[in-house]
């Protein structure tokens, strides 16, 4: 049975196709080994182990889900929202019906709304931008991506500022590292190199990298591979963190496209390491938000579409929880005896808060 930590602060991801292979890192594994140990290593390591602290409340509801029918009850319930994007608030670069007019009737009512994304290609600001353009009035301070939970993390375990960070991934990332004030290479300007493979050929890499992050990389290649490989098996504690294992994306509006956990099950594919994962399901984002705006868990909905990280994101933080089939998630999908994953409350889109609020009066 899966499980959430009481106080812990992070969690491995369980969204892999077998969480309960995945094992917690331990000292000897982080960064720091021999000579290299650092003390904040340890106090990562037992914050990392999914099996410290009581189990939380089962994820399969013995009836299942419910289908939202007041959202009256609901909105009156909590102080805070916590959407993601892709799938929920828009797909692709297109507005899904209605959430501009039921993001007027939350804040209307007082509501706190807070934006979070396992999309690590943008970083806040440039999230924020994407707000603009598609006509609604977010503040940055509003919004956390995978990217920005990144360069939290490292900084929330005081990674040394003399060690660097290889990227795999995008623009995002390195906006949000330069921003937390840590040295950084990779990213797209590796994505044209090419790797001449030749007799007594030796790749060389950078023996100050500490920390390999991978996230959403339209420009990955072979060339990234080997070079974070390398730095997570021969760089004494390298650290391999993941911004999410999801396994599709929203990149149109058409299809949905291969995610960033297929970045990431490559080089976990050739390291034999489990990643840490900053992003949805795992705790990190949560204890960060509710630490930063002093929210009570208890009294947060989170809105997602899907089961494996925004439900269990939100099933693991002690919140309410909605699914909305706007995105990935079809409701036969939710209902299939094979899902063990259960919502609070499906419903098909946002905007249903403005029907069933109408339905109500």
């Amino acid at each position: 049975m899966l499980q959430v930590r009481a106080s812990p602060t992070f969690l491995p991801s369980t969204s892999s196709s077998s969480p309960s292979s995945a094992q917690a890192p331990t000292p000897s594994a982080s960064f720091g080994r021999g000579s290299h140990r650092r003390g904040w290593l340890v106090s990562f390591a037992a914050a990392a182990s999914p099996h410290r602290g009581a189990a939380r409340r089962p994820v399969m509801a013995a009836a299942g889900a419910a289908k939202l029918e007041d959202a009256d009850a609901l909105i009156d319930s909590v102080e805070t929202f916590i959407f993601d994007c892709d799938g929920v608030i828009w797909k692709g670069d297109k507005l899904i019906d209605g959430v501009p007019e039921t993001l007027d009737l939350l804040r209307s009512k007082g509501k706190r709304l807070v934006f979070v994304t396992n999309n690590s290609t943008k970083s806040r600001k440039q999230y924020g931008k994407k707000f603009e353009t598609l006509g609604l009035s977010v503040d940055e301070e509003e919004i956390f991506a995978s990217s920005f939970a990144a360069a939290a993390y490292l900084q929330s375990i005081d990674f040394p500022k003399d060690k660097k960070v290889y990227v795999i991934g995008e623009e995002g990332i390195l906006k949000e590292l330069e921003l937390a004030g840590f040295q950084y290479l990779g990213g797209p300007t590796d994505g044209d190199k090419k790797i001449e493979l030749k007799p007594g050929f030796y790749m060389e890499h950078d023996k100050d990298v500490g920390a390999v992050v991978v996230g959403f990389d339209r420009y990955f290649n072979y060339y990234k591979v080997q070079y974070g490989t390398l730095c997570i098996r021969e760089n004494p504690g390298c650290l391999f963190i993941a911004t999410n294992r999801d396994a599709v994306t929203h990149l149109t509006d058409a299809q949905e496209w291969a995610g960033g956990g297929s970045m990431v099950g490559a080089i976990l594919g050739s390291t034999k390491q489990e990643p840490l994962v900053v992003g949805k399901p795992s705790t990190f984002m949560m204890d960060y938000l509710a630490k930063k705006f002093g929210i009570t868990t208890s009294q947060i909905c989170m809105v997602g579409d899907r089961l494996d990280t925004d439900i269990l994101f939100g099933q693991n933080g002690g919140c309410k929880t909605l699914l909305v089939l706007s995105g990935v998630t079809s409701l036969q999908t939710l209902q299939s005896p094979d899902n063990s994953i259960q919502p609070d409350f499906y419903t098909n889109k946002i905007s249903d808060f403005l029907t069933l609020k109408a339905a109500t009066v």
